[in-house]
């Protein structure tokens, strides 16, 4: 995907906003739990789609392209770490955006990927180690390809008998946009193929751009005319390009690169240099600074230069692509997750600039964690006004000897939230002291500790604590607890503010409270009787929960949507489980808890020590003890459905691995459960089977190296019955 730096503050009347304006207290992926893994995964993914469709269907980004660069990546992150997260329907495997309705449709010969991205020198020769490890070589019998990576609008353009036919967009990988009429007016773009020898297909892709004098010449006639200036030369070229009228397309003055290719009834070239030759010799501009290198000194040297000369370029770009030379190996090597194995865009070095940070506040997150946060100057870094960044935790600002005040370094690059790089301390002022990080927490005055072993600082008072109870209260409601229809965040936060919802109890009593009270939710603003209502029928609809949707709600440290499932299995009734906890919250406070009880929880396969103390010490709070009895008046718990104990695979340990494609990840795992199975992330000696699908990776050659069994999808189906 190409996106591209914008200067602008605004974009067709919405302001840009960060991600740290969105996302103040994130959370670094290695710390994340399960839990916490999937809530963000499902909400960057969201957010990636909306993104996408505003940037390539609309033309009409809402945030910068680093920015968006930074929320794929930690997408990507997060399922790296975790992932039983992966689908077919994960943003990963998704390309570009669904073609606009403006337009009709072209389905590709062969499909348009994007790339994948590289942000380090030290992830290119990750790249290049993977092609070594793929194709059983040594590096220096590969040859790359190394050109500039346009800032512009992906184009494939099929030639029959060498006549252009059919222009269309990328679209989403499979399907794009039929812009023929608008493609003919570009002089960059042959009508006919030169040449003696042209296939009788020809499939030629590039990139439409638009030059930087070009577009400040565009834009200064938009806004004479009284029209939204466009955000950059990438969607200047995608907005001229994508018209109705093919005049007003011929009326901008747009370029074309060509660079790849897609059906072919035969190739004119075997290696992907000589095919660069090729599209130049039969009438199309190839970028004149490509270049052929014999090794990654070469490419790493091509892409320092180019970056040098960024600024000097009459055309935008934000990287360097590198592509294997050879187009057998290209071939062999093939596409993962729709995109190529054999080639990665190696993105520029983020941008930094120099401002003060005048405050640092702590936040308080769910879990009672305190994130600090810089309150800085504003200042443009990668085309966005930036006004906060992250400091992590108090040894993070211990370590760089942060202080309010400090002149310092920021930086946009592979994370969500601007970093704070370094302190220009021969700037810090002589009365500067060092900062001191509270042992308090902020919100509510409770004690704020730090367990060993932990960098973050967590606050006590978990059900006092304004800023805990809130977000508490929006999980207890969220998809994978108790799923309530019409209670979302928004919801919550209101509701909790006006006194209405101030525990899980309170949810169940509102309808109840609501009409004793006088002033009826009916009247306040955006509700009316069919919404109060539907509300209302919502929330009684929840009112009988499985059990393992109760634990998981209760938000309890440590205790995941998977987690739950091990203690409802373990303990079939609420009661039991309630009774059993509060028998080990006896042992609480003791230099070792001996109980019964307690040893019972530690001892279930998967559950463990730290998430045995994080139980114990949720039912040692009397407070806790008090809200639940509370919410217990007012729902039925449904005990938890007892597994087959009959099963052939009652009893064993599962991995699912690689892409499934007879079923999804979750279908998959939730039926080995109902069959007494324990499905586990990583495999290990203990692991029974590992059933792999397509592109099955590092957890295969663990089982292989392990002699665990490995069941294809046909034969897990069949051990299972299905």
């Amino acid at each position: 995907m190409a996106r591209k730096s914008s200067r602008q503050i605004s974009i067709k009347g919405r302001k840009v906003t960060s991600a740290s304006e969105r996302t103040p207290d994130l959370v670094d992926v290695g710390e994340l739990t399960k839990d916490q893994a999937d809530t963000e995964h499902e909400k960057l993914g969201a957010e990636l789609r909306r993104h996408g469709e505003a940037y390539y269907a609309k033309d009409a980004p809402t945030i910068s392209d680093a920015e968006y660069d930074a929320l794929r990546r930690r997408y990507q992150e997060i399922e790296d770490r975790f992932p039983d997260l992966v689908t077919l329907f994960s943003e990963s495997y998704q390309v570009g955006a669904s073609p606009s309705r403006r337009f009709a449709k072209v389905r590709h010969a062969i499909p348009m990927p994007s790339l994948n991205n590289a942000f380090s020198e030290q992830e290119v020769l990750d790249f290049v180690d993977r092609i070594c490890r793929f194709l059983k070589i040594d590096s220096d019998e590969l040859e790359f390809t190394a050109e500039p990576k346009i800032d512009g609008l992906s184009m494939s353009l099929r030639y029959e008998r060498g006549q252009l036919v059919v222009a269309a967009t990328r679209g989403d990988y499979f399907v794009g946009e039929d812009v023929t009429a608008n493609i003919r007016m570009l002089d960059d773009v042959p009508r006919r193929l030169e040449g003696a020898e042209i296939p009788a297909i020809c499939e030629v892709r590039g990139e439409v751009y638009m030059t930087k004098k070009a577009f400040l010449a565009l834009n200064r006639q938009q806004v004479e005319s009284g029209q939204e200036p466009f955000a950059n030369p990438r969607n200047s070229a995608s907005g001229s390009l994508r018209q109705k009228d093919p005049l007003v397309t011929k009326s901008r003055p747009l370029g074309f690169f060509a660079y790849s290719w897609g059906e072919m009834s035969e190739m004119p070239a075997n290696t992907q240099s000589d095919m660069i030759g090729w599209l130049r010799d039969v009438g199309f501009n190839v970028n004149p600074l490509w270049k052929l290198c014999h090794s990654v000194e070469e490419l790493l040297t091509f892409h320092r230069k180019i970056e040098s000369r960024r600024e000097k370029l009459d055309y935008e770009i934000d990287g360097v692509v590198y592509k294997i030379n050879r187009i057998d190996w290209q071939r062999r090597l093939g596409d993962v997750a729709r995109r190529p194995r054999w080639a990665i865009a190696h993105k520029f070095a983020a941008e930094q600039a120099v401002t003060e940070l005048e405050k640092i506040d702590i936040q308080v997150g769910r879990t009672g964690a305190l994130t600090p946060v810089a309150r800085l100057k504003p200042v443009q870094v990668g085309g966005v006004s930036v006004q906060n960044a992250t400091l992590h935790n108090e040894d993070e600002i211990e370590r760089k000897d942060i202080r309010e005040g400090d002149t310092v370094v920021v930086q946009r690059a592979g994370d969500v939230i601007p970093q704070i790089v370094s302190v220009l301390r021969d700037r810090r002022k002589s009365t500067s002291l060092p900062y001191k990080f509270p042992e308090k927490c902020p919100i509510c005055g409770s004690h704020a500790v730090r367990e060993q072993g932990e960098a973050v600082r967590r606050c006590t008072g978990a059900l006092i604590c304004r800023a805990q109870a809130v977000e508490r209260l929006k999980h207890f409601v969220s998809r994978n607890a108790f799923d309530i229809e019409g209670l979302g965040d928004r919801q919550i936060e209101e509701f909790f503010a006006d006194g209405l919802i101030l525990s899980p109890a309170d949810i169940f009593t509102l309808e109840q409270r609501d009409r004793r009270s006088a002033e009826k939710l009916i009247e306040r603003e955006g509700y009316g009787e069919t919404s109060v209502r539907n509300l209302f029928n919502s929330i009684d609809a929840r009112r009988d929960i499985e059990l393992h949707r109760l634990i998981y709600a209760l938000g309890i440290r440590h205790v995941g949507e998977g987690n739950a499932k091990l203690l409802a299995r373990h303990y079939g009734t609420f009661e039991n489980f309630k009774d059993a906890m509060l028998a080990a919250a006896q042992g609480t406070g003791k230099s070792e808890n001996t109980t019964e009880a307690y040893q019972d929880l530690n001892n279930i396969g998967g559950i463990g020590e730290i998430v045995a103390d994080a139980v114990v010490e949720f039912f040692a709070e009397p407070r806790n003890v008090k809200a639940l009895k509370e919410l217990l008046r007012e729902i039925k718990v449904r005990p938890a459905e007892r597994p087959s104990k009959s099963s052939p695979i009652s009893d064993k340990t599962v991995v699912f691995t690689g892409s499934l494609t007879k079923f999804t990840r979750d279908e998959a795992k939730a039926a080995a459960e109902r069959l007494g199975a324990k499905v586990a992330g990583s495999v290990s000696k203990k692991t029974d089977y590992v059933v792999a699908g397509e592109e099955a990776g590092s957890k295969l050659a663990k089982a292989r190296e392990l002699g665990v069994t490995v069941l294809s999808e046909d034969e897990w189906l069949k051990l299972v019955g299905a």
